[in-house]
């Protein structure tokens, strides 16, 4: 974790501790005060509730009994089985909750000195691209001596309590963290990037080899570090938190706590080899109610399998709460997963790394179109390009590239009736291999992915991308929109991913000198065919050489073709118009490459914007003479700078 923490309020946890300890009283946060509007913002509550600290629901209070576990959890009167689901996939990884709880030993209550507990708590949450510190009091809200909202099974245990107070004084207010979504609340823990999908929607509950994939996805998300939630959404005429025959809860998070291939010998199955069983095991964050079907706790299928393997499963016939299920059921009851992958971006690993970048940006408006920052999406072609616009490059023949694009948390404006996600998303494009400017038209540019629009928090997109350059534009669905966003970018070799805000070439005091740009050309290499043969297997191995004043702009080389498809762009600012373009092709060599033939472009504003193919030439005083193959081209070319 970076050292930089920025503190919530700019409340300082050791210095507060330190002034009640001194005064001997027990801290009252003044903001977030026990009262009514820490809780509601809207709905009045359904009978007093009354503020206790832990010394006076029980005996001997604890942050932990016996250390923290997925078990500790249970949802209160407030609608966020999300927020405990959460809980229960952190309890796994002691890595990430150390991050949230941070010197828990130092918080925790000491019998042997209770002068030394202030009723202070700290934690941690990742808001936004940075690690935020959350300082709470520890009056909780009770009715009836009983705490009202999330709690431990064990009554002398509260660091859920707190953990929730913290997260509610971040949104806000309790009554805001009503609704929401586990990834969200992952995503807040630890930094992870998140990503949804839909069981439904993807056929993974019909189509096997879909589920097998998914499946080893989920599996090496698991291993690796990463957390897990699962859900059934209502469908039109049913409603939340209504059980199913099967005994699972409708509108409801589950946290996965693990996954496991399962052998079964061939005592147990009519086959001669042992068979592989692909399980998960889900957890309710009521504590209670669980799956009855196949490889239930009390299940038929269970007494087939050996007490040492159910040992290591750590099966509990219990109802916990926790309980068991094969892969292919859980595709077929459930309807969205929430994956949340913590990226490895260390260099000291066994796993895969990423190269991560992070960019802060805005959608914000202007009545003037080049200043303009809210286009919308793709739909609004006359402004769709007045979004920001990143720049990154793929140097690989071809990378994964994994982008998070996530908008800012809302909750806090539920208070004014506005605390909802807005729908967002994002495009790519394969550009020009030496773009630096805003992209001002779509002409040859390649559109290469297309992120769902959604209105969650956070929109993901995996994909492969070829060699080149590209450029993302992150949008809101509809145009006029204003609020913040982060970017994160995750590719296997740097990216050198940057926000493009220059327009065209900056006017300076060499352009009085040196000129400045009059025209601006844009090139597509399409394709080559027919190119003269250059070894014994009839084939070349051709590049492109694109040449414009003192600019060289050369394509990667494809192999052992004589007909090579290029899919080259560039884009020129030229000051001297009368020089014209020179797109020469050359054949790839050890020792000394070989000139196969050219084509001489004025690239003017007149000439034809279509495609068009072009005979190859020779150079110097043979430039007019025609030599084997040809060229496919696009040219645009304006004399307006801003134009393309």
């Amino acid at each position: 974790m970076s050292s930089s923490v920025r503190l919530f309020k700019d409340q300082k946890y050791h210095e507060l501790k330190g002034q009640c300890i001194q005064q001997r009283r027990l801290f009252e946060d003044p903001e977030f005060p026990a009262s009514d509007e820490s809780l509601f913002y809207q709905s009045a509550p359904p009978r007093k509730v009354e503020w206790k600290r832990p010394k006076d629901l029980c005996e001997d209070p604890h942050l932990f009994v016996n250390g923290i576990s997925s078990h500790d959890l249970h949802q209160g009167i407030l609608g966020n089985c999300w927020f405990v689901a959460a809980c229960s996939c952190l309890a796994l990884r002691k890595t990430l909750w150390q991050q949230v709880i941070p010197d828990f030993n130092e918080q925790e209550w000491d019998p042997k000195n209770p002068e030394k507990h202030a009723g202070i708590f700290r934690f941690r949450f990742w808001c936004f691209g940075e690690w935020t510190e959350v300082v709470v009091d520890d009056l909780l809200p009770t009715m009836d001596g009983k705490l009202i909202y999330c709690h431990s099974n064990v009554k002398n245990e509260f660091w859920s309590a707190l953990l929730e107070k913290a997260y509610a004084k971040l949104a806000g207010s309790y009554e805001a963290l009503d609704g929401g979504s586990a990834a969200d609340a992952i995503v807040d823990f630890t930094g992870a990037v998140a990503e949804s999908i839909d069981l439904v929607q993807g056929k993974y509950g019909e189509i096997i080899s879909e589920q097998m994939k998914l499946f080893e996805d989920l599996l090496k998300v698991h291993k690796r570090g990463g957390l897990i939630s699962c859900s059934i959404t209502a469908s039109s005429g049913s409603t939340n938190e209504v059980e199913t025959a099967m005994g699972l809860v409708i509108g409801h998070a589950y946290s996965v706590t693990a996954i496991r291939k399962l052998r079964l010998g061939e005592r147990l199955i009519f086959s001669f080899n042992a068979e592989k069983l692909f399980m998960i095991r889900l957890r309710n964050p009521w504590g209670k109610r669980e799956w009855n079907g196949a490889w239930s706790d009390n299940s038929e299928e269970w007494k087939k399998v050996s007490n040492s393997e159910r040992k290591s499963l750590g099966l509990t016939l219990e109802n916990d709460g926790e309980f068991w299920m094969t892969f292919e059921d859980w595709c077929k009851n459930f309807t969205d997963v929430d994956i949340c992958r913590v990226v490895n971006t260390s260099y000291f690993s066994i796993h895969k790394t990423w190269e991560k970048k992070m960019m802060h940006g805005a959608w914000a408006k202007n009545s003037e179109p080049l200043l303009n920052r809210s286009g919308g999406c793709f739909d609004n072609r006359e402004t769709f390009l007045q979004n920001p616009q990143y720049v990154f490059d793929v140097k690989k023949t071809e990378d994964k590239v994994l982008v998070s694009l996530q908008q800012e948390d809302r909750r806090k404006y539920k208070k004014e009736g506005k605390g909802d996600s807005i729908p967002i998303g994002f495009e790519i494009f394969k550009v020009e291999d030496n773009r630096s400017y805003r992209l001002h038209k779509l002409t040859v540019q390649e559109r290469v992915a297309t992120s769902l629009y959604i209105n969650t928090r956070t929109v993901f997109l995996k994909r492969i991308l070829k060699q080149g350059r590209y450029i993302l534009i992150p949008t809101t669905y509809h145009p006029g929109i204003i609020t913040k966003f982060i970017l994160r970018l995750f590719t296997d070799v740097p990216s050198k991913l940057r926000e493009l805000k220059a327009d065209k070439p900056k006017m300076t005091c060499w352009s009085l000198l040196c000129g400045y740009p009059r025209r601006v050309t844009q090139i597509k290499i399409h394709s080559a065919e027919g190119l003269q043969k250059q070894d014994r297997s009839g084939g070349a191995d051709p590049y492109v050489l694109i040449k414009c004043e003192n600019q060289n702009v050369r394509s990667s080389v494809q192999h052992d073709t004589t007909s090579a498809i290029f899919d080259t762009q560039v884009i020129f600012y030229r000051k001297n118009i009368d020089s014209p373009i020179v797109v020469q092709i050359w054949n790839s060599n050890i020792l000394c490459d070989q000139f196969l033939g050219q084509a001489v472009l004025a690239a003017s504003p007149s000439d034809p914007r279509e495609q068009q193919t072009l005979q190859l030439r020779g150079k110097g005083s043979r430039e007019v003479a025609e030599v084997p193959g040809h060229i496919t081209i696009t040219v645009f070319s304006s004399d307006d700078l801003v134009e393309l």
